[in-house]
């Protein structure tokens, strides 16, 4: 097991242990489990990570693929983006979400709203400027 999936394996213990709050990096924060599918291997995956709830729509959530600065997109955005729905665990709440890419002035607007909320955003994508924009993907309860 690598390090990234023995730290993620942790995050999700303890998540799921305290209702869905956490300490550490993401004590106080809003936190969620992806569940998805491998687009190529197929294989079930769990990917915590940090969302922004939508101030007009409780079943709505958006998660950015920000993979912590690195140039590329983490794989989950991949395989979200291909299959176009998946699960989450949110709390002690399970259920199915549609998954859609914001863009254009709707993403930069909730994009500069998680950065302000938690500043470790505006760094990774000071990180990534000139290589890639950071994708943001709305989660609508199906």
């Amino acid at each position: 097991m690598t390090a990234a999936n023995d730290w993620n394996a942790q995050v999700i213990a303890e998540f799921r242990a305290n209702e869905g709050r956490v300490g550490g990096n993401f004590a106080g924060a809003p936190l969620v489990l992806l569940h998805h599918r491998g687009r190529r291997s197929g294989r079930e995956h769990i990917s915590p990570v940090m969302y922004l709830p939508d101030d007009d729509d409780a079943d709505t959530i958006y998660v950015f693929a920000s993979n912590a600065g690195q140039t590329a997109h983490p794989q989950w955005y991949h395989n979200l983006t291909t299959a176009g729905e998946t699960s989450v665990e949110r709390g002690t709440d399970s259920y199915r979400v549609g998954v859609r890419e914001v863009t254009g002035d709707e993403r930069d607007r909730l994009y500069t709203e998680q950065a302000r909320r938690y500043p470790g955003f505006a760094e990774y994508e000071e990180k990534t400027a000139g290589v890639r924009t950071i994708p943001v993907l709305a989660l609508s309860r199906a």
